[in-house]
């Protein structure tokens, strides 16, 4: 049953149309404490739910990563940048468009505007929610 559950996960991993996803693990926006994960032949087909839960598994196992973010409550996913587009000035992630760039889990990639060499923030949103409310850095 394990062996096919992998085989699961690389099936809704890897499509055809091969797309390079960047998924940055925000730990702290106080902190500025974040880690990139660069995703290779990614399906755009599957659904922002799907995709959340590779992540959330491929992260908690994925040696060369501190534990502090292995462990972390993940649960919301944000697109920072789309190729070819402006960057926002953020050193972390934008505060700002919120309903258009927040990624609803029942969508799948591609009909929530993800396409090749997207950046992606993952984070819990709690908080981002109090960070957005305060917006002061630690350092």
């Amino acid at each position: 049953m394990q062996q096919r559950l992998e085989g699961y996960s690389e099936l809704i991993l890897m499509s055809a149309e091969s797309s390079t996803i960047t998924v940055r693990l925000v730990r702290s926006f106080e902190h500025r404490n974040f880690r990139p994960v660069v995703y290779h032949g990614v399906n755009l087909d599957q659904t922002v739910k799907q995709f959340i839960t590779f992540v959330r598994k491929d992260v908690s196992s994925r040696t060369g990563l501190p534990p502090p973010f292995k462990n972390y409550k993940y649960d919301t996913m944000k697109i920072i940048h789309q190729a070819h587009k402006s960057k926002t000035g953020e050193l972390v992630v934008s505060l700002e468009d919120d309903d258009k760039l927040i990624l609803k889990e029942d969508s799948t990639l591609k009909a929530a505007g993800i396409a090749n060499e997207t950046e992606l923030a993952f984070f819990c949103e709690e908080d981002y929610r109090n960070y957005k409310t305060n917006p002061v850095s630690a350092w």
